[in-house]
């Protein structure tokens, strides 16, 4: 177990003391750990701007390129501003909560700690200080959202997309973080679901809505038909990188400490990561005649995500294995069952995040076991299994079912596309009145 699932609020130092033996010492600042976070901040910070802004702008129509890049910038200052006012509080306050015990608390925090209410310099989560975890907490608040854009990429107004993003934020991001990170209290955690670092919460959650977004509003004009291939690849290649790079802040930041946790997580990251691009390269490579630089950059993705949920217990063999099936799969998934099943999802959110989501949570339970090379604390394999089973069923139905509902609203009230002449002429010009390339 890490920090991560020990202290959730302002309260955090009373919560470590009553969880801690009588005879231990309190929690004290250490400078290491804190050093540690604060450069995970960044690291994770970068991941969405520029990297996911990159990583998804090169893949758009260069019509598109700054509504994309516009997208991720707006929602990071958009995210921040919700998660001090509430957000962090709906997400990691603990009043009410009771091990075992199912209730309102289970599911979402309360407003204990809007604006961040109780805390100062000196109040420390774990041994880092709380304004530093409150920091590393929203930077996973923000990129939640922003990977949604890719799948309603260069056909959603940027009213509409405000407005969602406030409204998922605050109905599904939150809720979901405080129902996996909670601790014993909350709903998934009291099942005993593993999430080191945002599988769940971030990767299926955000995967699942992008599916139900690409659907609610409708293929791109001229899908499948036209030709809509990436303006400048260089940009996703340099997206992607930034991305490998910040998920080590994602990842082995996620425990809260500068320890063998973190050295373990960092570590299975870039062999997941690596073996999962290799495992897209060669299947594409025997498929189609030819690797490309997307599908190798889409597959490091694939695998960054997969290992995910896992970073915390999988040992180097488990995670190697692990990002080969997510490379694999995931190709599938974004080639062969998108064009299968005809659905619209612009830049693969659904093929990449959900799917490689889906395979690493479902893989946490055995890879933890010591029987497979792991480190967590499973004493069933099976068991551990069928508990992430549920955990990955919960949060399919949860973020489908309110993403839809939001969705409806909007389209209902503010309207969710933009006509088709904005669609012809580009959302840049359309609705910024800019062009990223003036020839």
């Amino acid at each position: 177990m890490t920090f991560r699932h020990l202290f959730r609020t302002g309260t955090a130092m009373g919560l470590a003391l009553a969880a801690l033996p009588a005879c231990a010492a309190p929690a004290t600042l250490d400078s290491g750990d804190t050093a540690w976070m604060l450069t995970s901040c960044a690291l994770v910070l970068m991941m969405t701007i520029p990297g996911l802004a990159l990583f998804y702008g090169g893949m758009v129509r260069a019509k598109n390129l700054l509504s994309v890049l516009m997208q991720c910038f707006a929602i990071t200052a958009l995210v921040s501003v919700l998660w001090v006012i509430y957000g962090y509080s709906l997400a990691f306050n603990t009043t009410g909560m009771q091990a075992g015990v199912v209730n309102w608390h289970s599911i979402v925090g309360g407003l204990g700690q809007a604006m961040l209410a109780g805390m100062t310099p000196s109040t420390l989560s774990g041994t880092v200080p709380e304004s530093v975890f409150v920091m590393f907490q929203m930077t996973f608040a923000i990129i939640t959202p922003a990977l949604i854009v890719g799948a309603f990429a260069e056909r959603m107004k940027f009213t509409a997309l405000l407005w969602f993003t406030g409204l998922w934020f605050t109905f599904v991001y939150a809720p979901m973080a405080h129902m996996v990170w909670g601790g014993a209290g909350s709903l998934l955690g009291g099942w005993g679901v593993l999430d080191f670092a945002g599988g769940t919460v971030v990767h299926i959650n955000a995967g699942i809505a992008g599916l139900i977004a690409c659907l609610v509003i409708g293929k791109r004009k001229g899908y499948p038909n036209a030709s809509m291939a990436p303006h400048n690849l260089g940009y996703t290649l340099v997206g992607a990188s930034m991305l490998w790079l910040g998920w080590f802040g994602f990842n082995a930041g996620s425990a809260v400490a500068a320890n063998g946790s973190a050295g373990m997580a960092m570590l299975v990251t870039q062999i997941a990561t690596a073996a999962a691009a290799l495992g897209w390269m060669v299947i594409e490579w025997i498929r189609h005649g030819r690797p490309s630089v997307l599908g190798i950059a889409s597959g490091a993705v694939a695998g960054l995500v997969a290992v995910t949920p896992a970073a915390g217990t999988a040992g180097p063999g488990g995670a190697l294995v692990l990002g080969l099936l997510a490379g694999v799969i995931c190709f599938f998934c974004a080639t062969t069952l998108k064009h299968k099943l005809g659905y619209d999802d612009s830049l693969d959110v659904f093929g990449v995040h959900a799917m490689a989501g889906i395979v690493g949570a479902l893989l946490t339970g055995p890879l933890a076991s010591a029987t497979l090379g792991g480190f967590g604390d499973v004493t069933s394999l099976f068991g551990q299994l069928w508990i992430q089973t549920k955990g990955v069923a919960f949060t399919v139905v949860y973020s489908g079912v309110l993403t839809y509902v939001i969705l409806k609203v909007l389209g209902w009230t503010v309207g969710l596309r933009v006509d088709e002449e904005q669609e012809a002429q580009g959302l840049d010009l359309a609705l910024h009145d800019e062009r990223a390339y003036n020839l």
